[in-house]
């Protein structure tokens, strides 16, 4: 979710040391772990959207004020085989600081840290989409924050980079009064309703409607 910027932060510091995954070196950089065999659509694209049902308490609220599916968004990073995924968000990790972070697709659609995910393609040219990733990629280390200025949120930032790159996703902020924190968001239903954005069906449903006669 963001605010005039976003705010969609997943799980506020929760405690992985009983996980496998190893921080490389605390300053944002990813993580890697086990692979949990995640499948990816074969037409995502460096630079689409990874949207997330979070498990920690913020995720309930981020839920209970957007009315929709997800908590929490990324960006896809890398190539088939290798994906990862840039976001901003309070530390998953002992450690870590809150902040723009980059992680496996594994580590960040682990079960402990989500329910249920999507995939969403950007309807953009490889120029643009470069251009995006670029954009998001230079604010790794940002510090997380919600309502102050020189920070960056999880809807934000995927917004901002595909902005940065001169493509609109035409998006609504909603103004919530929130104590404290009061401002415009932009709230993970309101970026995923995007036209330029399309859901992309999970393997197993492609491999279904291929079979169906």
């Amino acid at each position: 979710m963001a605010i005039g910027r976003s705010s969609c932060g997943e799980g506020a510091r929760l405690a992985l040391a009983r996980s496998a995954h190893r921080l490389l070196d605390g300053d944002g950089r990813a993580v890697r772990g086990p692979a949990l065999a995640i499948d990816v659509p074969a037409q995502a694209r460096a630079g689409d959207l990874v949207f997330r049902e979070g498990t920690a308490g913020v995720s309930v609220a981020v839920l209970s004020v957007d009315g929709g599916p997800y908590s929490h968004v990324g960006m896809l990073l890398g190539e088939p085989g290798q994906w990862q995924v840039i976001h901003a968000t309070p530390a998953e990790l002992p450690g870590r600081a809150d902040g723009v972070v980059i992680d496996t697709l594994d580590f960040y659609l682990a079960p402990e840290r989500a329910v249920q995910h999507a995939i969403y393609h950007v309807q953009a040219d490889d120029t643009a989409r470069a251009a995006a990733v670029r954009a998001a990629h230079a604010r790794l280390g940002e510090p997380f924050r919600l309502a102050e200025p020189g920070g960056a949120y999880c809807t934000e930032l995927v917004w901002s980079a595909w902005q940065s790159a001169g493509v609109d996703l035409d998006v609504t902020f909603t103004p919530l009064a929130l104590p404290l924190i009061p401002g415009r968001y932009l709230l993970p239903r309101d970026l995923a309703a995007s036209a330029r954005l399309q859901v992309l069906p999970a393997p197993q449903a492609q491999a279904h409607l291929a079979m169906t006669p």
